[in-house]
């Protein structure tokens, strides 16, 4: 294969704005420059790279370019800041970071590394049981996940575990839970859940009750309005440490179910890839997430 740096970001391009003529305006070329490119990369390659649909997406193949013209980038923009120094561009990064760790620690430590190594970063919030899967696509370089086997062509190291509780307010948890966490409470109190995907609540009540119950539920698709949903008495909800023990010391939130917690181990996982800026990240989490 012969492939050039220009039809490997026009990949890229199509590949994150989803049409041909986004991609050529961010490029700076015309839609038939991008075209052409991109015919004589999948000619350069052999397979079909891009279905065009609306969004375009990359194929299995496709996915497999894709990481490398990521790679490729990078790499290229980690070399001309080591020769240039601060007069290069900032560079993109795309990552995978689930909401609750958004929420409370991965902030930080990302505003810190991008000062540092001219970053911008381009975050895709999921659940951390699904993260791995954008990297598989080649859509991330790196995740936050609860997945320990790491993804082909990566690597992964334990960076913590987040502690879940069954939280409400006070006043929720008279209500309905006056006679204590049973399952006839379980199956009548309201829920709240992050989305359709989320279903660490569910499994949570599936140990604790009899299998099957499937009370009513709120979907609130943010961390923070997550938590405040929980603190106002929409419904109860399982909540980490870092949003609500604070809470609880000040009377705002009680656990239902004493005792009860569910442990979330989470891993970071990059592209196996000699990187400095992305080096620097995967250190900036690993150190951030312990604390």
């Amino acid at each position: 294969m012969e492939l050039h740096p220009d039809q490997l970001s026009a990949l890229v391009a199509v590949v994150d704005l989803g049409t041909f003529e986004a991609a050529a305006r961010q490029l700076r070329v015309t839609p038939s420059a991008i075209s052409q490119r991109m015919k004589a990369l999948e000619a350069s390659v052999g397979r079909v790279l891009l279905t065009r649909s609306k969004p375009v997406r990359a194929t299995e193949s496709g996915e497999i370019v894709l990481r490398l013209a990521r790679q490729v980038a990078l790499l290229h923009a980690d070399a001309e800041r080591s020769l240039e120094g601060d007069e290069v561009d900032v560079t993109s990064m795309p990552l995978a970071i689930n909401a609750d760790s958004l929420a409370t620690w991965a902030l930080p430590a990302l505003a810190e590394v991008a000062t540092r190594h001219r970053l911008v970063f381009d975050l895709y919030r999921e659940d951390q049981a699904h993260t791995t899967e954008l990297l598989r696509q080649g859509t991330v370089m790196g995740a936050v996940t609860s997945e320990p086997t790491a993804v082909q062509g990566c690597s992964v190291r334990s960076i913590g575990r987040m502690r879940y509780r069954p939280m409400a307010s006070p006043a929720f948890a008279e209500r309905w839970f006056a006679g204590g966490a049973t399952t006839e409470s379980f199956a009548v109190a309201p829920l709240v859940e992050f989305d359709r995907r989320d279903t660490l609540q569910q499994r949570y009540l599936d140990r604790r009750t009899t299998a099957g119950v499937r009370p009513p539920r709120h979907y609130i698709p943010t961390s923070v309005d997550f938590a405040s949903a929980v603190m106002l008495g929409l419904g109860w909800g399982m909540l980490p440490d870092a949003q609500c023990v604070e809470e609880e010391r000040a009377g705002l939130l009680v656990q239902l179910d004493p005792g009860a917690e569910t442990i979330v181990p989470l891993y970071w996982q990059q592209w196996r890839l000699e990187s400095a800026s992305l080096s620097a990240v995967a250190d900036a989490l690993s150190n951030a997430a312990p604390r």
